[in-house]
C-alpha cells in the first residue's frame, strides 16, 4: 500500500453554516474513527473579487487546527466541492489547474465553491504534504441527457455552459446504493426517486444507478423550497423586483438567504422549530411546512415521470432522515403508484431501514447520509488507481 493510504484520510466538507470533518483509517469508509460538525460563520462575501484570498480561510483553518486530528498522520484529504461544471465530472487530484476551474465556477455556486476553495487552502496550510482530492456534488448528474439539462432559452446558452447540472450527487448516489442493499436487488435493476432533504434540498430520478433527472439546475438555488433558499420561482418575479429598485446583489441575497422555510415562516429555517411553532398555532409556520411538503411531493411525481417506472423512494439528509411527518405526507402523494407507508415503522425508524409496509408495491427507505464515507472511498480509489500520485515518506 502506498504511503498516503498507510496514513489517515480526512474528509473536509465546508458548508454555508458548518464545517463537517471526518477521519478514516487508510481511506476505508468502514473505519471512521472520528467525525464532528463544527458550527461557524465564515462571513463569505459572495460578491468579493475572486482573485483575492478566499474569505473564510482563517475561520476554517482555525477549526482544522483546533480539532483533535493528528495532522502528522494524514496522507490524503478529500474535499466535497459542490460545482464541477462540464469539465470536472469525476474525483480529481487538486492542483493549480483544478483550483482555477473551481474558481471559474464560483459565479454558479458563489457560496459553496468559495467555501470549498477556502477549505482547500486551509487544509494545505495544516497538512502541506497530504494529497488533496476534490469530489464533486454535480458529477453524479453528468449522465443527464440534453432533454433533461437544456433550458428553453437560446441555443447559445448551451454553448456558454448555461444548463442544468444538478447537485447533492454524492448523497443521491449513496442513497441509491444503500437502498439496493436494503432491497437485496442490484442498483442496475432499480428505478429510484432519491430525496435529499436538509438545509439544501433536491430530488433525483435514478435509473439503473444513473441520474436521469434532478430538481436543481445551473446552481444549487433551483428546485425545491429549502431552509433559506427559495427554490424555483418565476423569472419574471426576479425581473419585477429589479424593476422596483432592488439591486442584483440584493435579490441574490434575498433568494439565497431570506427565503425558503425561514422566509415564509419568519420563524426559522429549522423544521423542528417550525413544527413547534405550527403546533402552537403559528399560521406562517404552518404555511412554510405545507409549501415545503407540497413542493417535495409534486417534485417526486415529476421524477417518476422522468423514470417511467418506480421501484423505490429513498429519503436522506437531515429532514429526510428525521422527519417522519414529511416522509409520511410526501409519500402519500405516491399512493396511486403503489406506495404504502407503515406508520409505526416510519415513526420509529432509525438508521438505514425500510419504512413501507410489506405489501407496498413500491419500497420506501430511509438512508443515513454518509457523504464523508463516500468522499473518503472516492479519494482512496483515485489514489490507488493513479500511478503518479505519490507523497514523500518524510513527515
Amino acid at each position: 500500500m502506498s504511503r498516503a493510504l498507510d496514513l489517515d484520510t480526512v474528509v473536509v466538507n465546508c458548508g454555508s453554516t458548518s464545517l463537517k470533518l471526518a477521519v478514516f483509517r487508510q481511506g476505508d469508509p468502514s473505519q471512521k474513527v472520528w467525525s464532528a460538525t463544527i458550527a461557524f460563520d465564515p462571513k463569505v462575501d459572495t460578491t468579493a473579487d475572486p482573485r483575492g484570498e478566499h474569505p473564510g480561510v482563517p475561520e476554517i483553518e482555525a477549526a482544522l487546527r483546533s480539532s483533535p486530528i493528528d495532522w502528522e498522520r494524514v496522507g490524503l484529504i478529500g474535499h466535497r466541492i459542490v460545482h464541477g461544471g462540464e469539465r470536472l465530472t469525476e474525483p480529481v487530484r487538486i492542483d493549480a489547474a483544478v483550483e482555477a476551474e473551481i474558481e471559474r465556477l464560483v459565479p454558479l455556486a458563489p457560496l459553496h465553491n468559495r467555501l470549498g476553495l477556502a477549505g482547500i487552502g486551509a487544509a494545505r496550510r495544516v497538512a502541506a504534504d497530504a494529497v488533496q482530492v476534490a469530489v464533486f456534488d454535480s458529477a453524479f448528474h453528468h449522465t443527464l441527457k440534453p432533454a433533461a439539462y437544456a433550458y428553453g432559452g437560446p441555443r447559445a446558452w448551451l454553448d456558454r455552459g448555461l444548463r442544468r447540472y444538478g447537485f447533492h450527487g454524492i448523497s443521491h448516489q449513496h442513497a441509491a446504493s444503500t437502498a439496493s442493499q436494503l432491497l437485496g436487488r442490484p442498483v442496475a435493476d432499480l428505478a429510484i426517486v432519491s430525496c435529499h432533504l436538509g438545509g439544501g434540498c433536491s430530488l433525483a430520478a435514478i435509473d439503473g444507478g444513473r441520474s436521469v433527472d434532478t430538481t436543481m439546475g445551473l446552481t444549487p438555488l433551483d428546485g425545491l423550497v429549502m431552509g433559506t433558499r427559495s427554490g424555483s420561482v418565476d423569472p419574471a418575479l426576479v425581473l419585477s423586483l429589479i424593476r422596483e429598485g432592488a439591486s442584483v446583489d440584493e435579490v441574490e441575497h434575498l433568494l439565497e438567504h431570506g427565503s425558503g422555510l425561514a422566509g415564509l415562516s419568519g420563524v426559522s429555517a429549522d423544521l423542528r422549530d417550525l413544527t413547534k411553532a405550527r403546533d402552537a398555532g403559528d399560521a406562517n409556520a404552518r404555511l412554510a411546512i405545507d409549501v415545503f411538503v407540497h413542493r417535495v411531493s409534486t417534485g417526486m411525481g415529476a421524477m417518476v415521470a422522468a423514470l417511467g417506472r418506480l421501484d423505490a423512494v429513498v429519503f436522506t439528509g437531515g429532514i429526510g432522515e428525521h422527519s417522519a411527518e414529511v416522509r409520511e405526507r410526501a409519500a402519500r402523494w405516491l399512493e396511486p403508484f403503489g406506495v404504502v407507508i407503515d406508520v409505526a415503522r416510519n415513526r420509529e425508524s432509525s438508521g438505514d431501514t425500510i419504512v413501507s409496509t410489506d405489501a407496498s408495491r413500491i419500497a420506501v427507505a430511509v438512508v443515513e447520509a454518509r457523504e464523508d464515507a463516500a468522499i473518503a472511498r472516492s479519494a482512496a480509489d483515485l489514489f490507488e488507481s493513479a500511478n503518479d500520485l505519490r507523497i514523500s515518506s518524510e513527515r
